[in-house]
């Protein structure tokens, strides 16, 4: 998908008028932030939104990330994240953000590091209590990643029985908050928002009131906003091109959805998926691929072009972890810690082995490396390619992770979990080497 670029404005310009931005070229924020739709940040340095730039778990692939890690090997810095949450944190100019849920404090908060030293730069709260009391053992309060448009940073958050989206400046001041629908708790909530063009879009499905909603991102109101059906559901929208058109496309519910993304007109919408998905959907040319886990193991291929027409199907259980699709193959790790690799226009399977653990993390490529993390904080790194499984390394940091890592300008940012008997602390690790 092409996204709208700053084109040749100045590099600090080119943070899309965050707070550096504005004090050294107040007049050129007038001239250009002012605009509408505002550009779009979208840097080779950058990881702006749930699963990177393009939304595929596909990093730039002129990078050269450290292949080898602990606590003590190139480890740039580590801060402590207050509370707990699974949502993966996001780059973006001199930033890095994510979302967190304090339970002794009942608060659900946004915080920015600085991208160099790891410095806690702000802590803002979105809400204070109404904390839901229900859900999965594995879901948390703050499990939606937010996503940036250069000036504005989104999150969503489950409170008080209802899904909101919030929008932050990058100094971290509340803009603005809108309820998108009432929500009833089954396993929890985790969708994240995806930034297209002057909208912000938010998937909300639960057995209650689901919708999916465009917000405008300037000021939060709904521009559009299309009923779902009353069943549990977990996965992130997401705008991908594909049978030559940018689509809007969500999986679960028992069915295959694609809207326009400007106007929430569903364009086609059939039977081919389980009920409850959490991966988000990835293409491959004219097919789209869909997983879910609940009430059965499924993970199909689906023209896109809005014939209906199913391609292939198997019961391969990749419930959690996002898939990747390159030159032709689909690879993806199992939430049962195997990594599997089929072709993508038949599904046969090439190769699979065990990695052990489970998983819960999505994997992301890096050139020819899937960086793939199972629950425990083992990372396995692999070739993405066809002829059979091919082990780098791997490495080991933390005890528990849930959060996706953001790769991007040779680092790697890894929420991670570490145990000290029973005092569980989050951090936030920055992965890379001083030499790059």
């Amino acid at each position: 998908m092409k996204l709208q670029y700053m084109n040749r404005l100045p590099i600090a310009l080119a943070l899309s008028c965050g707070f550096a931005a504005l004090a050294v070229f107040p007049a050129l924020e007038d001239q250009v932030c002012a605009t509408e739709p505002e550009p779009i940040v979208d840097a080779v340095m950058d990881w702006p939104w749930w699963r990177g730039p393009s939304r595929n778990g596909i990093a730039d692939a002129d990078q050269q990330p450290p292949l080898r890690w602990s606590d003590a090997e190139n480890i740039l810095w580590k801060s402590p994240i207050p509370g707990r949450g699974h949502g993966s944190p996001i780059v973006v100019g001199d930033q890095v953000f994510l979302a967190t849920a304090d339970h002794e404090s009942e608060t659900q908060s946004m915080l920015c590091f600085r991208r160099q030293t790891g410095e806690l730069l702000w802590q803002t709260t979105v809400h204070q209590g109404g904390f839901e009391k229900k859900g999965n053992a594995k879901s948390s309060l703050a499990s939606s990643t937010p996503a940036c448009d250069g000036r504005r940073i989104f999150i969503n958050f489950l409170h008080d029985g209802a899904i909101y989206t919030t929008a932050l400046s990058r100094e971290g001041k509340q803009l603005w908050q809108t309820k998108v629908t009432d929500f009833l708790v089954h396993q929890g909530f985790g969708s994240s928002p995806t930034v297209f063009q002057s909208l912000v879009i938010v998937s909300a499905d639960n057995q209650g009131t689901g919708a999916i909603a465009g917000l405008d991102r300037a000021d939060g109101k709904i521009l559009w906003k299309q009923e779902r059906p009353q069943l549990p559901n977990y996965t992130s929208p997401i705008v991908l091109r594909v049978a030559g058109r940018e689509q809007l496309l969500l999986t679960g519910c028992d069915l295959v959805s694609s809207y326009d993304p400007l106007t929430g007109k569903k364009l086609w919408e059939f039977p081919g998926s389980t009920t409850e998905c959490v991966t988000s959907t990835v293409a491959d040319g004219p097919l789209i691929f869909t997983s879910g886990g609940y009430p059965k193991n499924h993970l199909a291929a689906v023209k896109a072009d809005g014939t209906g027409q199913v391609v292939w199907e198997n019961k391969s259980r990749v419930y959690v972890p996002s898939l990747v699709a390159r030159d032709g193959y689909l690879f993806g790790v199992l939430d049962a810690g195997v990594a599997m690799c089929w072709k993508a226009d038949t599904g046969a399977e090439v190769w699979k082995t065990r990695l052990g653990g489970t998983f819960s993390s999505s994997p992301v490529l890096v050139g020819s490396h899937i960086f793939a993390t199972n629950e425990a904080g083992r990372t396995f790194i692999f070739r993405a390619a066809p002829d059979g499984f091919q082990p780098i390394v791997e490495n080991r940091l933390g005890d528990e992770v849930f959060a996706t890592p953001a790769i991007c300008g040779n680092r790697i940012y890894m929420r991670v979990a570490v145990s000290e008997g029973t005092r569980r602390q989050e951090m936030l690790y920055c992965i890379g080497s001083d030499a790059k």
